[in-house]
């Protein structure tokens, strides 16, 4: 460690953060942060100085020629601690980029914390131009640019406001469990084999669509949480193999207390927290077959210039089909097994010919062209739930098998529900007008399932292998 200190009352000093020295004009600060830039301009040189909160100016000059000297030697990324007066920057200096663009400090003293090795690539600049495998490998670098912490700010700022919203209409916090039980809902499942359970998994949750439904059923009525979901899916700009739900689910309710409700809450969101604009208020609505004839598509961008960054055009999408034909020829759930089906439509579960006419009472959220939130009036009558999961091809003993525990608290008075969903990090894309999802999670995957950093998928340890009684075929 370098120091070079010149005055005992400076040393004493707590450190505060960068953008706090707009407030500290003609005093005595000590700073701590990144060396984001070095400039020597003759016999002067600068120093842009980086932390959390922002960038400051730091001047040092020949007066001192120990400290000069010792600035000479900084490098982009090191880690330094910096003391010194905060003063006016001449009128002509001033940088209108910068929070602290008015000011800068001159720097009395300075203290190396932590060298660095030259950055794979640029901090400085958004990073887009870069490829995103080599900034997930050092995302702690790419995170550095105050572009990422910006979005980080912004993401805890969303789920802070949600938070005090949903708690002020009564709804209640619940973590529910990671470690579950396989049960189709859509996706391939990930699957942790149990050791004290040989030959048995637990999954984990793609969604915690039965707890929610039981927390119902234990009486909760308002209920939120933002889970954490596992899909082991094929990937893309908008999806990834772990992420953060919004999980809402209410009791004694209908679709247009959810619709009401989700569309005060994200209004706020995006004016209040993101601070952008609304194309249309309320929500226009559509549904299922409108979009399909007029957009081809479930998702349309309704945006009157879709160039437009800053106007946010959200659009309901309601009725939808309850079952689809999937790629394999076999008939798959649209949304979910537990999706109520229309109430004029339930007659036609027992005409085969009519499956596909069956509607949902379920709606969609869109935003720019992105599904954002999706939800569903829920069936609470186990046999409807039993025909339903007969049509996707259970048989009694598979049902049984797979869903016993639900049914059986449904046998216990189950009250009418329904909820929703948001993809949180496919939200918060939308709104920031990010190019990929990635770019709004803290250690993403990247684009073939390789995690930040740590670079997993990764082999293990044979002795792992064989207590949990697995063996690796080559």
């Amino acid at each position: 460690m370098i120091v070079f200190l010149i005055s005992d009352t400076i040393d004493s000093m707590k450190r505060i953060s960068i953008n706090d020295t707009i407030k500290q004009e003609n005093k005595e600060v000590r700073v701590a942060g990144w060396v984001h830039a070095r400039r020597d301009h003759g016999k002067i040189i600068f120093i842009d100085l980086r932390d959390a909160s922002g960038i400051l100016q730091i001047v040092f000059t020949p007066k001192n020629e120990e400290l000069y000297k010792l600035v000479e030697e900084l490098r982009p990324e090191w880690v330094v601690r910096i003391s010194g007066t905060i003063q006016k920057r001449p009128e002509k200096m001033k940088n209108l980029e910068l929070q602290t663009g008015d000011f800068e400090m001159a720097a009395e003293e300075l203290e190396v914390l932590s060298k660095a090795e030259t950055p794979p690539f640029p901090i400085e600049g958004d990073g887009y131009d870069i490829s995103e495998d080599l900034r997930w490998k050092y995302r702690y670098l790419d995170m550095r640019r105050p572009r990422v912490v910006k979005i980080l700010k912004k993401r805890t700022e969303v789920k802070q406001f949600i938070r005090e919203y949903l708690s002020k209409k009564g709804f209640v916090e619940v973590d529910t469990p990671i470690l579950t039980k396989s049960t189709p809902e859509g996706a391939r499942d990930f699957l942790v084999p149990s050791r004290m359970h040989q030959g048995k998994f637990y999954a984990l949750p793609q969604s915690p669509q039965q707890y929610k439904q039981i927390l119902m059923v234990g009486g909760l009525e308002k209920y939120f949480q933002f889970p954490r979901c596992f899909r082991d899916e094929d990937l893309r700009g908008d999806r990834v193999l772990e992420f953060d739900q919004l999980d809402i689910e209410m009791s004694f309710i209908e679709q247009e207390d959810v619709l009401q409700l989700v569309e005060g809450l994200v209004i706020n969101v995006s004016e209040k927290v993101i601070g952008k604009t609304i194309q249309a208020k309320p929500f226009p609505r559509m549904t299922y077959g409108e979009a399909m004839e007029k957009h081809t598509s479930d998702k349309p961008d309704v945006r009157k210039d879709a160039r437009d960054k800053n106007e946010l055009a959200y659009i309901w999408i309601t009725d939808f089909p309850m079952f689809e034909k999937k790629d394999d020829g076999t008939i798959g759930a649209a949304h979910h097994p537990f999706t109520a089906i229309q109430d004029e439509d339930l007659k036609k579960l027992t005409d085969p010919k009519k499956i596909f006419e069956i509607k949902a009472k379920q709606y969609d959220l869109v935003l720019n062209g992105n599904e954002v939130f999706g939800g569903s009036i829920r069936t609470t009558d186990p046999e409807v739930l039993t025909k339903v999961f007969n049509i996707l091809g259970y048989s009694t003993e598979e049902i049984q098998e797979r869903f016993a525990h639900l049914l059986e608290a449904f046998s216990y008075g189950v009250p009418p529900h329904g909820g929703i969903a948001a993809g949180f990090d496919r939200w918060l894309m939308a709104m920031l007008a990010e190019p990929s999802i990635r770019e709004v999670i803290p250690f993403p995957t990247s684009g073939s399932g390789v995690t930040s950093v740590m670079a997993a998928p990764s082999s293990v340890d044979k002795k792992q292998l064989s207590e949990l009684h697995i063996t690796v075929e080559e």
